[in-house]
């Protein structure tokens, strides 16, 4: 158990028998009123944003996660197929469990899979993934403009809005946390 005051965005807690991760937490002193903790918070359930207003003095929680590095193998359509890097385990998971991420999922790319009392609670991606681009518009020639930018299919199915210089076939690293072209690869 850790006070209030010890919350910090990325912790997942335990609360109301259901686990959280906190989001966001500010910590306020009103006047001549106690202070209190106003923490903005993600069901890893349900994936809805809740705030909650905690006493300075109230104790939540804190989750004891198991973070494995896995690799990805292959899906079949319904199941996300994965391996732990240490002891060949395979394991899948379900695509609503992996959300965004499936946009992302290309062979051997590693992610860090957090568990909970043995059970998978999220998938963390890498900052940037190296994607192929398999269809986009040929790029005009003389467009010597910088900002001009044309939309390419990756591997994936994933559409990015590359600059218009990008052709098929080539690799570009892509910004997993907003879905945007970074650079060549």
């Amino acid at each position: 158990m850790i006070s209030a005051t010890q919350m910090r965005p990325g912790m997942v807690i335990k609360y109301n028998n259901e686990l959280y991760s906190v989001f966001s937490v500010n910590h306020r002193t009103p006047g001549n009123l106690r202070g209190f903790v106003q923490a903005k918070m993600r069901s890893l359930r349900t994936g809805s944003m809740t705030e909650n207003r905690f006493s300075s003095e109230d104790k939540v929680e804190k989750a004891i996660m198991d973070e494995q590095e896995m690799e990805y193998l292959y899906d079949d359509g319904e199941y996300f197929y994965f391996m732990n890097t240490e002891t060949y385990e395979q394991m899948h998971l379900m695509k609503d469990l992996l959300g965004d991420a499936v946009n992302y999922l290309i062979p051997q790319l590693k992610v860090s899979v957090e568990f909970y009392e043995g059970k998978p609670i999220s998938v963390e991606m890498p900052a940037t993934v190296d994607m192929l681009v398999v269809e986009t518009e040929p790029g005009m020639r003389g467009a010597t403009v910088s900002n001009v930018t044309k939309p390419a299919k990756m591997e994936t199915g994933l559409v990015v809005q590359v600059p218009s210089f990008i052709t098929e076939g080539e690799k570009i690293r892509v910004n997993t946390a907003e879905g945007t072209y970074q650079e060549r690869a």
